[in-house]
C-alpha cells in the first residue's frame, strides 16, 4: 500500500527544468521555481563564454542547494563558432557598463535565448516536465532581443506545435516585467545563496564590477540596502545612475 502511494505522489509532482546559468537571475527562477511547489530539474550549458568554469560551479552549487532531481550540463561550441559576441570572442572586447543606452551590447549572443530554450524543451519534455523556468527580465529585454514577453510567447506557440500531442510545457519566465532590483528583493525573501552565483562577463575571480552584468547587478544590491556578497575588483557606486 504504501508503496503505491509512493509512485502515485512521484508521478503526480509537478516538474520543471530551470535554465540555470549560475547567475543571480537564473539562481532566483530556480528558487522561484522551487518555491511554487516544482522539482527542479537544472540544464547548465556551456557554449564558450569567458567565465563558463565560474558558472558552471557555481550552477552545480545551487543545484545541490535546491536538492534538484537532476542536473544536467550541455556543453555546445558552435555559438562560440558561429561568434559576434564579446562574451565568446576574444577578439571583442567587453565594454563597461553603459546603463542608459538603448543599442544591443556586444554581449548579445545571436539568438541564444532559442538555442537554449530548445534544448530545455527536449530535456523536460523527455523527463515528463511540466514547465521550462528562464531568469530574464525587463531591464534585459532593453538590450536583448529574445528576451522580450513576445518572445516567449511566441516560443510557447513553437512549443506547443512541435511536441508530442499529449505534451504540456509552459514556458516561465517569471521576472519578465520585473526589474533587477525586484529580482534582488524576491531573492533575498527566498533567501537564495547568492554567494554561490556569478554574473561577471569578464573574469571568474575577482568579479570586474564595471561590466554591464556586474553593474546591474551591484546596482540592484546597493537598492535594497544589501551588500553583495560576491568578490568585486572594485565595487563603484551605482545607484541612481
Amino acid at each position: 500500500m504504501t508503496d503505491d502511494t509512493t509512485t502515485t505522489d512521484e508521478s503526480t509532482a509537478k516538474r520543471a527544468v530551470v535554465l540555470l546559468s549560475g547567475g543571480m537571475d537564473s539562481a532566483t527562477a530556480a528558487a522561484e521555481a522551487h518555491n511554487r511547489g516544482y522539482e527542479i530539474y537544472a540544464l547548465h550549458t556551456s557554449y564558450g563564454q569567458r567565465t563558463e568554469d565560474r558558472e558552471l560551479e557555481c550552477a552545480r552549487r545551487l543545484a545541490d542547494e535546491l536538492d534538484a532531481a537532476d542536473f544536467l550540463r550541455i556543453e555546445t561550441g558552435h555559438l562560440a563558432a558561429i561568434g559576434a559576441s564579446s562574451l565568446t570572442d576574444d577578439d571583442l572586447e567587453v565594454a563597461d557598463a553603459d546603463m542608459d543606452s538603448e543599442e544591443i551590447p556586444t554581449s548579445y549572443v545571436p539568438f541564444r535565448n532559442a538555442n537554449l530554450l530548445a534544448m530545455a524543451v527536449s530535456y523536460a519534455e523527455a523527463n515528463d516536465c511540466d514547465a521550462v523556468f528562464i531568469g530574464a527580465h525587463s531591464e534585459d529585454f532593453s538590450g536583448y532581443p529574445d528576451c522580450r514577453p513576445a518572445f516567449f510567447e511566441a516560443f510557447e506557440q513553437v512549443v506547443d506545435v512541435g511536441t508530442k500531442p499529449d505534451t504540456e510545457i509552459s514556458i516561465e519566465a517569471p521576472f519578465v516585467e520585473w526589474s533587477k532590483t525586484d529580482i534582488a528583493e524576491r531573492g533575498v525573501d527566498l533567501e537564495v545563496p547568492y554567494e554561490h552565483t556569478w554574473s561577471c562577463y569578464r573574469e571568474n575571480e575577482p568579479a570586474c564590477g564595471t561590466c554591464d552584468a556586474c553593474a546591474f547587478r551591484l546596482q540592484a544590491f546597493q537598492n535594497i540596502g544589501v551588500r553583495d556578497p560576491i568578490t568585486y575588483a572594485e565595487r563603484p557606486s551605482y545607484v541612481g545612475e
